[in-house]
């Protein structure tokens, strides 16, 4: 059932396929044609893609005249053109300026919130982080780990870790902590703890300090990545690799 599938799904690939010699809304017309989209559906449905991409101006140029960046958005729009229930985006942002990478991202935010399944290959974790409700972590075509972003975050790199800044110094050894709270570095005027109850030891590490008579400038959660758990992930999977081959 080909013509159903493509009628379903929007795909952007590596290789986009785009006809030079056409002009973009000529070319986003082909496409109409081809998914059986009305002549007044597929005139407001291209005017409103040019319209969220910042590209009008460009609407009636030919496709050659491109730069690579706009060339990635018209792919994206042909992608988008027929309002698919199911999106496979291939580095959708790639070669753009940061402008036109925002307008992309902002794209595929607003897509998030209707009824639709949006699968995308990024190796911008960033940008993965930023946008998907699930990630995938894919090594030599195996997946080796996955889950939300925060579980993710967690189950490799381990508790949520704060920082609390000192207006001045802490004059000998870190003060007394909860038993809960785990302290993992300081220095002259700063610490850093973890803790499985932000709620419950964050208060309490305050009151201690104050009691002790430190004045504290600001506590703030120490940020986790997905790019520090990418990395550790993968680093984990060659170790494992090096050991199964001695």
């Amino acid at each position: 059932q080909p013509a159903e599938v493509r009628a379903r799904v929007g795909v952007l690939t590596e290789q986009h396929g785009l006809y030079s010699r056409m002009r973009g809304d000529e070319y986003l017309d082909f496409f109409g044609q081809i998914y059986h989209l009305s002549k007044s559906h597929r005139r407001q449905r291209i005017q409103d893609l040019f319209d969220q991409f910042g590209m009008q101006e460009y609407a009636h140029r030919r496709i050659g005249e491109y730069s690579k960046g706009m060339r990635q958005k018209l792919a994206l729009a042909r992608a988008l053109l027929h309002e698919p229930p199911v999106l496979l985006l291939d580095e959708p942002s790639s070669a753009m300026d940061p402008e036109s990478a925002r307008q992309v991202r902002d794209a595929i935010l607003e897509l998030r919130s209707s009824e639709r399944a949006i699968i995308l290959c990024t190796h911008n974790l960033a940008e993965a982080e930023e946008l998907a409700d699930q990630i995938a972590i894919i090594r030599r075509g195996r997946i080796i780990i996955q889950g939300t972003p925060e579980a993710l975050k967690q189950s490799v790199l381990g508790l949520q870790e704060f920082e609390l800044n000192l207006a001045g110094p802490l004059d000998g050894a870190p003060p007394d902590l909860p038993p809960a709270v785990e302290l993992t570095a300081s220095g002259p005027d700063w610490l850093r703890f973890r803790t499985s109850d932000p709620q419950r030891d964050n208060p309490d590490v305050l009151r201690r300090l104050l009691a002790a008579g430190l004045p504290v400038v600001c506590l703030r959660e120490v940020p986790h990545s997905l790019e520090e758990v990418y990395l550790r992930v993968i680093s984990a999977a060659d170790d494992q690799e090096a050991g199964d081959a001695e």
